[in-house]
């Protein structure tokens, strides 16, 4: 027991779907909770102490002290799964969040005064001391609400009724739901593995495409860029191109005509600022077009948390 409470523990993943699973889709059947933007983390209550670790076992414990401190009033042997998110004019807001990690306890003390974070909960994993990962979904949902959570603690929300799921997909969007995650009611909890569902909310916009991954004539990826205050900023990447839509770009795509704004050697954090970790990445510099891409509402700064689908170039628009 000792061990489960001291030691970050794997989180059940989810994969992506296009659409909402019936009420039926999902073992013991669907259970439907909001798809929070946030930092996902775990955290123990001890006797001794609380802990909150992230998904990758990063400690956060320090980053976020109103958490630690709300968490202390916990039952002693617990361990709970959630959401870390924050709340900007009703908004979910995750630039508030990337701000609290990797900096001293005094400053993430100081921006938790400014814009605290909140925990939302939606999964138990140790209650009493016992390992509940084997129980089915239903009956941990059932230990979480019995519970007793003081803010920033919240329970997450959750439904059986798909209709009910289908307005909360459109309905709570305008705060920042990126979408509905789905789990199945006979579940157990097994950390690492993709046992659940989840569903994005998707807009198609356009971007511009200035650099490639790969040869031009057969590339593999697009580094996509907005105009920022006048200039022409990487905002993101594509996901890996399908060997149809390699073969149309390396056809349409030019070098430069002049000039390009962008070197042709970038840190990885240029192509996603929250996994900015490995080596830097090699472009190759492309006469910028515009291209329509499938996207979903994740982002920082004003750049893709998450690679964007390209859908198509726009050749009508320069």
């Amino acid at each position: 027991m000792v061990d489960l409470l001291r030691r970050p523990l794997p989180t059940v993943l989810a994969r992506p779907v296009a659409s909402i699973p019936a009420s039926g889709g999902m073992p013991g059947g669907a259970r439907y909770e909001p798809k929070w933007d946030g930092v996902r983390a775990t955290v123990a209550r001890r006797e001794d102490g609380v802990s909150l670790w992230s998904r990758r076992g990063t400690d956060l414990t320090a980053a976020f002290p109103e958490i630690s401190a709300a968490a202390a009033g916990l039952p002693g042997g617990t361990v709970l799964d959630g959401e870390v998110v924050a709340w900007v004019d009703g908004r979910l807001y995750f630039d508030v969040l990337l701000a609290r990690i990797n900096v001293g306890s005094k400053r993430a003390a100081a921006l938790a005064r400014e814009n605290p974070a909140s925990l939302v909960l939606f999964d138990v994993l140790v209650a009493d001391g016992t390992d509940v990962r084997p129980l089915p979904y239903d009956e941990r949902r059932r230990l979480l609400e019995q519970l007793t959570l003081e803010p920033p603690l919240a329970l997450s929300p959750m439904t059986e009724d798909q209709a009910i799921a289908e307005q909360w997909f459109d309905d709570m969007a305008a705060a920042g739901i990126e979408g509905l995650v789905v789990k199945g009611g006979s579940q157990p909890y097994r950390g690492g593995e993709r046992l659940w569902v989840k569903v994005k909310r998707r807009e198609t916009i356009d971007v511009v495409v200035a650099a490639v991954i790969g040869p031009i004539t057969r590339p593999t990826e697009l580094v996509v860029g907005d105009l920022v205050d006048g200039e022409l900023r990487i905002v993101g990447r594509s996901t890996p191109l399908s060997p149809a839509a390699s073969r149309q770009l390396g056809q349409q795509l030019r070098p430069p005509a002049g000039a390009h704004p962008w070197p042709e050697v970038v840190p990885p954090g240029a192509l996603s600022r929250f996994h900015g970790r490995g080596e830097p990445v090699q472009l190759t510099l492309v006469e910028p077009v515009v291209a329509e891409v499938s996207a979903d509402s994740a982002r920082v700064g004003g750049s893709f948390r998450h690679a964007v689908r390209f859908v198509r170039l726009r050749s009508d628009l320069s």
